[in-house]
Formats: C-alpha cells, sequence, structure tokens
C-alpha cells in the first residue's frame, strides 16, 4: 500500500521536490557541493589550470552516477527484489501449507500358514491427508504481526534521533491524527472497519491457494491496480486516461482466461480465480478508502495504524477462529500443525508490507509497484520445480495480459507528450549522423588527388552522391564547395 494512495507512473514518479540550492549568509548550503573548501578547490584549480574535457566528461559522468535521483535508483531496484522475494516467499510458504502430508498408521493382519497356525503381522502405510486446512485461522495468525508495525518504527526512531524522548514519538504520531479532528472513539471505529477489510481481503487471498497454484493467485492479485485506477477515478476524481481504460480492459481479459482455462464443468478453478480477484478489488478498496477517510498520513501514522489493526485482530476475531476449528468447518491437527511455513509466511508477509509502507523514504513508489509483477514469473519458475506446473495456452495468455496491462496503467496522464518527445530525439541523432557522414565524405572528395585521363577509377563515391537526394546540384570550383539555391542545408536546420 503506499502511503498517499497515488498511482505510480513509468516517467513521472512520486518524489518529494526541494529547492536545489539554498543560499545563507555562509554561502551555499545544500547543492552540488556541500563543503566551502569544495567550492574554493574547484575556483583555485579552474583559475590556475582548465580542466581537459576528458576530466569533465568523466567528473559530469561521476556526479550523475552519484546523484539523489540515482541512489533512489539504486535502492529502488534493491527494494523491488525485496518485495519480490518476500511476496513470492509468503505465498508459497503458505501454499504449502494446504499440501497433504503424510500420516504413518498401523494395519494388524494373520496370516494363516499351511499347518493352520496363525501369525499375527503388522504392516505400516503411509496414507496421504490434508492435516492443515484452517485458512481464516492463518489470515488471524498472520494479520497479529502487524502489531510489531509501531514498535519497529519507534525503535528505529529513538536510534535515528537520540535527542527525541519516547513520549515525544507517541505524542507526535497521535497528534496529527488530532489534528485531522479524529475522537478516540471515531478513529477505534475507522479502525475496526479497516481491520474487518484487511481480514477479509487476506482470508480470500490464502483461501485461493488452496485451489490455485501459487503463481495464478499472484497475477491475478496484481490486477488490483487496475481497480485502484477505477476506485480513484470515480471516488478520488483522478484524471480520466484511456490507455488506462485499455489496461483495465486488458486485465479482466486475463482474468477471464485465467477462469476457463480448466473448463468449466466439475472444476474448481472458476471458484479460485473468484476468490482471488476478489482479494485484489479489497486490496484496491482498502487503498482508496484509507486516502479518502486518512488522508495523507505521516510514517507514524501508518505505524500507529496497522499496530491497531493488529490488535483489534488478535482481541476479536479469536472466538470466530476457534468457533471454525470447534465446529469442523476447518481442519487444524495440533500435533501436526507445520509452525516453521507458518512462522516463515508471517515473517515474509510483515517484511513485505514494511517495505510497502516505509520504503517510499528511500526511493520511488514505482519500484514497490514493480515487485508485484516480477514476483509472477519468480513463481512460475518455483512452481515448475516444485510441482510440476505447465503454463501454456489460455493460462500463459491470460498471465500475459494481466502483464501487459499492469504495465499500461502506470502510464503517466500525458503519455503521448512523452512519445513525441522520444520521436523527436531519435529524429534528431538520426539526421546528425547522417549530416556527419555528408561532411566527412565532402572531406575526402576535396583530399583526393586530381586523376589524369589514364588514371584508374577510384571506388569513393562522388560527393554529388550524397548530396543530391538533399540539395539542389552543387557547383565544384578549385578545393572548395558551394551550394545555392533554396534546398541548401546549414548546420543549423538539422534541429526539430
Amino acid at each position: 500500500m503506499t502511503r498517499d494512495g497515488d498511482i505510480p507512473t513509468i516517467f513521472n514518479p512520486r518524489r518529494s521536490r526541494a529547492p536545489s540550492v539554498l543560499v545563507t549568509d555562509e554561502g551555499v548550503s545544500n547543492g552540488p557541493f556541500t563543503h566551502a573548501d569544495s567550492v574554493g578547490s574547484q575556483q583555485e584549480a579552474t583559475a590556475d589550470q582548465p580542466l581537459s574535457p576528458l576530466t569533465t566528461k568523466y567528473k559530469t559522468c561521476s556526479d550523475s552516477l552519484c546523484s539523489s535521483s540515482a541512489r533512489k535508483i539504486y535502492f529502488g531496484i534493491w527494494v523491488t527484489i525485496c518485495v519480490t522475494a518476500s511476496w513470492v516467499g509468503a505465498t508459497h510458504c503458505i501454499k504449502y501449507l494446504y499440501i497433504m502430508k503424510p500420516v504413518e498408521y498401523d494395519e494388524a493382519m494373520v496370516l494363516a500358514p499351511q499347518d493352520g497356525a496363525g501369525v499375527n503381522v503388522t504392516a505400516i502405510h503411509n496414507h496421504y491427508i490434508a492435516t492443515y486446512k484452517a485458512p481464516f485461522f492463518t489470515t488471524w495468525f498472520v494479520t497479529n504481526w502487524t502489531m510489531l508495525f509501531f514498535p519497529l518504527y519507534f525503535v528505529s526512531r529513538l536510534g535515528s534521533r537520540r535527542c527525541e524522548s519516547p513520549s515525544d514519538i507517541l505524542s507526535e504520531s497521535i497528534r496529527d491524527f488530532r489534528d485531522k479532528g479524529f475522537t478516540a472513539g471515531r478513529f477505534l471505529t475507522r479502525c475496526s472497519l479497516f481491520c474487518l477489510l484487511w481480514v477479509g481481503t487476506n482470508y480470500m487471498y490464502i483461501r485461493s491457494l488452496h485451489i490455485l497454484l501459487a503463481t495464478d493467485v499472484m497475477a491475478l492479485f496484481a490486477t488490483n491496480i487496475s481497480f485502484v485506477y477505477l476506485l480513484s477515478w470515480v471516488i478520488l476524481h483522478e484524471q480520466f486516461v484511456g490507455i488506462r481504460i485499455m489496461a483495465v480492459i486488458l486485465c479482466d481479459t486475463g482474468v477471464a482466461l485465467l477462469a476457463y482455462m480448466d473448463g468449466i464443468t466439475g472444476s474448481p478453478t472458476l471458484g479460485g480465480v473468484v476468490l482471488a480477484t476478489s482479494a485484489a478489488a479489497g486490496s484496491a478498496v482498502y487503498k482508496v478508502l484509507f486516502k479518502k477517510v486518512i488522508g495523507d498520513a505521516t510514517y507514524g501514522q501508518v505505524a500507529l495504524f496497522f499496530s491497531l489493526i493488529g490488535m483489534l485482530n488478535a482481541a476479536l476475531l479469536w472466538p470466530l477462529s476457534l468457533g471454525l476449528f470447534l465446529t469442523g468447518l476447518e481442519t487444524l491437527h495440533w500435533d501436526r500443525l507445520p509452525w516453521p511455513a507458518l512462522l516463515a509466511a508471517s515473517a515474509l508477509s510483515l517484511v513485505a508490507n514494511l517495505l510497502g509502507n516505509f520504503s517510499v523514504a528511500l526511493t520511488y513508489d514505482l519500484f514497490i509497484t514493480l515487485g508485484l509483477i516480477t514476483a509472477v514469473p519468480v513463481s512460475a519458475a518455483l512452481d515448475v520445480v516444485l510441482y510440476g506446473a505447465q503454463f501454456e495456452g489460455m493460462k500463459l495468455a491470460g498471465m500475459i495480459l494481466i502483464a501487459v496491462g499492469f504495465f499500461l496503467v502506470m502510464f503517466p496522464d500525458n503519455w503521448p507528450d512523452y512519445i513525441t518527445r522520444l520521436l523527436r530525439r531519435t529524429t534528431r541523432i538520426f539526421r546528425g549522423k547522417k549530416y556527419h557522414h555528408v561532411e566527412s565524405q565532402c572531406q575526402v572528395e576535396q583530399e583526393e588527388p586530381a586523376r589524369g585521363p589514364g588514371s584508374a577509377p577510384s571506388g569513393r563515391r562522388r560527393l554529388s552522391h550524397w548530396i543530391h537526394p538533399i540539395a539542389p546540384p552543387v557547383a565544384l570550383g578549385k578545393g572548395q564547395m558551394t551550394a545555392s539555391g533554396p534546398g541548401a542545408m546549414s548546420h543549423g536546420e538539422l534541429d526539430l
């Protein structure tokens, strides 16, 4: 979930803008140089000895690679890798919980030999049964870990700002909500509603893993970005962009292909696709409502909000989990409970949510969102290796359409301007290369010695062959070239 609910785009990621140079009484406090001695040393070097072109080019390249935007891109690549790894790991750990485990049981048999004396023999058999089928308990257990949001934020603030007291950090987070007009009762009511929406969304996601492969569920969940745009257009009055509507259509087509990839008779695939798509829609509703109700939230507000969701989940929803277990609607054997997979899924889910909400301080939202779609091919590779899955036909086509729609939704509002600018720059480069090629051929023709009547013909093309397509006929004199007429091209006309 992004911190403000905006949709990141490919060419225009959300960033915080600050003045590039701040002039104070002591000089320049920020900008390309942060120390006064650096400025002085550069001025002395410039006055004494000018920098060579190679040194200037190297310095410009070094500054661009170490700039603030470049560092954000480096961090963004790592964030994408971490989000992908944690998301894939958590999903596959939950999928592992549903795999049927072998259970040994003893069967007593009596062998009757020919002499009539019976011999008792105990045979040991392996029987595969589902020892764990508790999606709501899994959802409740994993959601409890969100209580660690504010403690982790609290510890990080204490470590980064030692002069702050613990009471100041807590009061700052609470004061931000109070300034927005939230009373204690109203705030707890909002947290309860978001807790139910959070639990419902995660339950449908975890329940669908019992029917579909992890890759299918993750591809369907990636369509939430299209639902976010539709809801933002209707509720938050975002700008209408035609290409994003096309992206929504592509995502819906991909969902339809995945729904009918195994047929419609006697297959539970359709129910699993409905659950996974409903989870994507629920995630979009959560994000848009958070933007509508809470607005722009600080990191302290987000951490406190998630921690309250985890506490409300642990305090209010445990009777429901116990009731499902006692009525037999969920299968759970405490002696065979796969604690390693359950704990790993909870920890990886916590890491994914932490990265999704707090890594915007280090990089752009674009790299966080990319983790959702890059996780699909990684998960597909794991499904092929672990379960022998095959991705072909309607399933492969549906995933490709969802991926294309995912990237189209991330296109900016003014994407035609970027395409036009790219075409102009490409045309300028092409025409510039062509002009320099003509200029080099002109120089070769001028330097070629005069040949007599009996000399062998030269292999070089004449200058008129190169100039004729772009200018009128050229009159060649002794050692010079003159061009006249409205078609003569000057160097300045290369720019569009």
